[in-house]
């Protein structure tokens, strides 16, 4: 007869018990009710053993064991002449997890944050994890702006103890922001304070922006916005009192409304320096922003604390302490301010250490660092080396950290920690241009090949006019000083007989070179190369006489050794969307003895950025060419210059201006190009209303201004061809696309115009 020792659950939920019992010796331990749990599981909770003696204390220490294991529903153990047996009802596990209605996320990467929280396919369905797992849906579906969405789990239990977990999900529709109210404002009106968000209500640009969707933290940066703009202005007793976000009943509108106390407008009475100054007078004043009578401003306040500590760091007082200490004069809405400087000890950097490049050799990026090991700390080299590491392309992040070294007071480690990406690229593409129509493009690149630092490439660009096949390979650091070296081979394809505007030739050019880059400073560089190169010319029917005249002169064979050289200097804040900055370039090639052709070809360019305001940018660009021949031999008429359309002159037709050509055949004109060219642009660019701080789409307006000359005229700037109108440029996902809308100026009844003009797919 068996007798019942214990059986329930853990003593927190229920514990039951049938009696008391003797204890006894186990001579044998029997499992059963297991499914998927193996024997030697339960076993290895089980503080009793055969031939050991057990107790009430033993079977109830064995129960809550294996309650806390998580995998079990049921525990029961009992005893039978003795034999210990342990009778098991295991939790289901989950077969399978479906998610329905769900539009606003992406379901395998909910399905990976499941899985982080415990459930999972294969895994224990606990229904406790469950809730917390819905409540958790819900909570992304309020931080999208769903806050009318639903979320209902539905659990299906299946055969051999398993369970099928069903979200359902009624999404509803964002709620968007219908109205942003600050209360308390009289110094500015409310549109200009309104500029400070990122928040907006709905406009035309919504679709992209999603600006209009709430977000708590985005209301939390604009609120700090809306505190420095006045803390800028001069308001330095300003205050948000308090923040009220309501919704309407149905869930889809949010009125938002902020409560500010301005306080009164400060103006600056005098500005000290005390402490330990270390620099010469002159040269930390010089670092002082804010000046005793102008409006109070925070942002330059900051500015000088930050200038003078980064002064002292490049010195290598890494840890200065640079305060401002403000009094007040209310009565006079004055403030007088004294900036307390501390320098503290002067540090050395002991060790540089580098972490998370598993693919990239450690000299890659050390020889990028500018601050050295056992030199005095200097910050400006510290930033300079984080900036070129990050130029690499090679790593999604890059930061530094300069902690102390434990037991000294004057040394510091730099530890510089990357986050590689993916530096190869199989890339197919297609694109359609207003001049080219019609282009495909594919390439096969690697810009780190092996965690060299080397990088190779494949590319191949088509088009109606431009056919280019080429092989390319760099060396960055060729030698240790930085000369890099690159190899190109190529094949291009120029035919204008599909052009009924340019005079038509057809040239297949085949060659390769070898080039050299030398840096004479953080931003300048010298390029220096040599190529050879073979092109075979064919003419038509239609082509200038001056073009039958070079065939006949020189043959349509032609083999050409070809030298390079030239000067860059680069100090834009960014490559992509520069702020800030100027960018020069020097450049020309020339013909070489031994070659067929005879010529020169000499371009400068000089380009800068000047930050207008916080969304507008000012950008002025000028260039300049003159190529000829050499020793009594006339330039190649595919080595002209033109001038028309993006990139030079927007709002006429691309490379039409200049020389032209009446064709004797069929009467109409055509483009030479010439041998002198001037270009101008002035354009603003400003991010579009409601978009933050996303630049992906950016407006301008801009003045164009440009021409060609051929061989024999004088520049005359009466000549040149004027435009102005909008552009458009987007980074969208399908590639890089451009638009503008331009009015030509001073146009000629022979100029040939086109006002729309549009890019796609190429880069701009």
């Amino acid at each position: 007869m068996k007798k019942t020792l214990i059986a329930g659950l853990l003593s927190t939920l229920f514990v039951s018990s049938a009696g008391a019992f003797e204890p006894f010796t186990v001579k044998d331990i029997r499992v059963e009710g297991l499914q998927r749990t193996e024997a030697g599981t339960v076993f290895s909770y089980l503080p009793v053993r055969v031939g050991e003696t057990a107790t009430d204390e033993k079977v109830s220490e064995a129960i809550k064991a294996l309650f806390a294991t998580g995998f079990f529903k049921d525990v029961r153990i009992e005893a039978d002449k003795g034999v210990l047996i342990v009778q098991i009802e295991e939790r289901p596990a989950i077969a399978a997890i479906d998610f329905v209605g769900m539009r606003a996320f992406d379901k395998d990467q909910l399905r990976k944050a499941l899985k982080d929280a415990g459930i999972a396919e294969s895994r224990i369905f606990d229904r406790a994890v469950l809730e917390k797992a819905e409540q958790e849906i819900k909570r992304q579906y309020l931080s999208k702006g769903y806050y009318a969405a639903d979320v209902k789990t539905t659990v299906t239990p299946l055969e051999r103890n398993r369970v099928g977990l069903a979200f359902n999900v009624d999404e509803g529709e964002i709620a968007k922001i219908r109205e942003i109210n600050i209360v308390g404002a009289k110094a500015f009106d409310e549109s200009d304070l309104l500029d400070q968000f990122e928040l907006r209500t709905s406009n035309w640009l919504s679709w992209y922006t999603k600006n209009d969707q709430y977000s708590k933290q985005k209301l939390s940066g604009d609120l700090e916005n809306l505190r420095s703009f006045y803390l800028n202005q001069g308001y330095l007793e300003f205050q948000i009192t308090s923040t009220q976000v309501s919704m309407t009943p149905d869930k889809q509108g949010i009125y938002i409304t902020v409560n500010v106390s301005e306080g009164d407008r400060y103006t600056v009475s005098a500005v000290k320096l005390a402490g330990n100054l270390l620099l010469p007078d002159d040269e930390i004043k010089a670092l002082v922003k804010i000046r005793p009578g102008e409006i109070y401003s925070r942002e330059k306040l900051t500015d000088t604390t930050k200038a003078i500590s980064e002064r002292l760091g490049n010195d290598g007082y890494a840890f200065a302490n640079v305060n401002a200490s403000p009094e007040l004069d209310k009565e006079k809405h004055e403030a007088a301010f004294t900036i307390f400087v501390d320098p503290g000890r002067r540090v050395y950097v002991r060790r540089i250490n580098i972490a998370g490049n598993a693919k990239t050799r450690d000299e890659v990026i050390r020889r990028e660092m500018r601050q050295m090991e056992s030199a005095w700390y200097d910050g400006s080299r510290i930033n300079r080396s984080k900036t070129r590491v990050d130029k690499l392309g090679y790593f999604e992040e890059v930061t530094v950290e300069t902690p102390s070294v434990p037991g000294t007071t004057d040394q510091v480690d730099v530890d510089l920690k990357v986050k590689e990406k993916p530096t190869g690229s199989i890339m197919l593409g297609a694109g359609f241009s207003s001049y080219d129509k019609l282009m495909l493009s594919g390439s096969i690149q690697q810009d780190n090949l092996f965690g060299s630092g080397k990088s190779a490439a494949l590319q191949v660009n088509t088009s109606r006019i431009n056919k280019v096949y080429s092989l390319s390979f760099t060396d960055p650091y060729y030698t240790v000083d930085g000369v890099s070296r690159g190899f190109d081979m190529y094949y291009r394809r120029t035919d204008t007989n599909q052009l009924n505007y340019i005079a038509t030739y057809d040239t297949k050019s085949l060659g390769g070179g070898v080039r050299f880059g030398i840096p004479i400073g953080e931003s300048n560089s010298i390029l220096v190369g040599a190529s050879v190169d073979s092109t075979k010319l064919d003419l038509t029917s239609t082509s200038p006489q001056i073009y039958q005249d070079f065939v006949n002169k020189n043959g349509n064979n032609l083999r050409s050794l070809v030298g390079s050289a030239g000067w860059a200097r680069d100090t834009l804040d960014s490559r992509i969307y520069p702020t800030s900055g100027s960018f020069q370039r020097v450049s020309g090639e020339l013909a070489l003895p031994g070659s067929t052709l005879k010529y020169f070809r000499t371009t400068y360019q000089y380009q800068r950025f000047f930050p207008l305001t916080r969304t507008f940018t000012l950008m002025l660009n000028g260039e300049a060419g003159v190529a000829g021949g050499l020793s009594g031999k006339d330039l190649p008429f595919w080595k002209n210059f033109y001038v028309g359309g993006i990139g030079s002159v927007r709002g006429y037709e691309t490379s039409t201006l200049g020389p032209k050509y009446v064709s004797l055949v069929d009467g109409s004109t055509y483009s030479l190009g010439g041998v002198k060219r001037l270009v101008g642009n002035a354009e603003v660019y400003m991010v579009p209303p409601g978009m933050g701080k996303d630049k992906s789409l950016r407006l301008s307006a801009f003045l164009d201004a440009g021409q060609v000359w051929g061989k024999g005229e004088a520049i005359s700037m009466s000549d040149l061809r004027y435009s102005v109108g909008l552009a458009l440029a987007w980074t969208s996902p399908m590639g890089p696309i451009k638009f503008s809308f331009a009015h030509p100026i001073k146009n000629k009844p022979e100029d040939k115009l086109q006002r729309l003009q549009f890019q796609m797919g190429t880069t701009f």
